[in-house]
């Protein structure tokens, strides 16, 4: 069976047509990229809604999507409201990711990076991710978090997830 991957884009403007959703599309690639197992992608849009952001979470955890990753919504502004959603549907909360993504982002030269409120956690088997919605923050985080996704995954009873060795290396401990 091929293991599932979704990716929730939170955009109030891109969800109208307004402008192109540029950042869920990025996180395929680097996800392509990072993975050496094939998997089947399923890319969503939707509004800044609490609502409509915890029942596409629970939709792709209930469809076996090893890993869901959200773009947008974790800053300060009114509408950002992925966070909220994030209290209403994970089961675990792993705060590290957040920490991790935001030191990272400080690091490559953003100083508004502590103004993200990203996490991650675990909804059923699914791990979630809440990545920023700038689409160059993107790879600057999954870069700073990937290598404990997979094992992460494992731990959560999903599936073997193999990192391609000449992008990233994926620690698992040693048996």
């Amino acid at each position: 069976m091929v293991p599932k991957i979704g990716i929730v884009t939170v955009s109030d403007r891109a969800s109208r047509g307004i402008y192109e959703d540029v950042s869920g599309p990025n996180i395929e690639t680097v996800l392509r990229e990072y993975l050496a197992t094939e998997c089947e992608y399923e890319r969503v849009v939707i509004p800044d809604e609490v609502p409509e952001i915890v029942a596409s979470v629970r939709r792709l955890a209930g469809q076996g999507c090893a890993l869901i990753c959200t773009t947008g919504g974790t800053g300060p502004a009114p509408r950002d409201v992925t966070p909220e959603a994030m209290r209403q549907v994970l089961e675990k909360e792993l705060p590290g990711f957040g920490e991790e993504m935001r030191r990272a982002s400080l690091a490559s030269g953003v100083p508004t990076a502590i103004l993200s409120r990203q996490t991650a956690g675990i909804v059923g088997k699914s791990l979630v991710i809440n990545l920023p919605g700038k689409p160059d923050s993107i790879r600057v985080c999954l870069d700073a978090v990937f290598p404990a996704v997979p094992y992460c995954i494992e731990l959560a009873g999903g599936p073997t997830l193999e990192g391609n060795p000449a992008r990233v290396k994926v620690f698992r401990p040693r048996k």
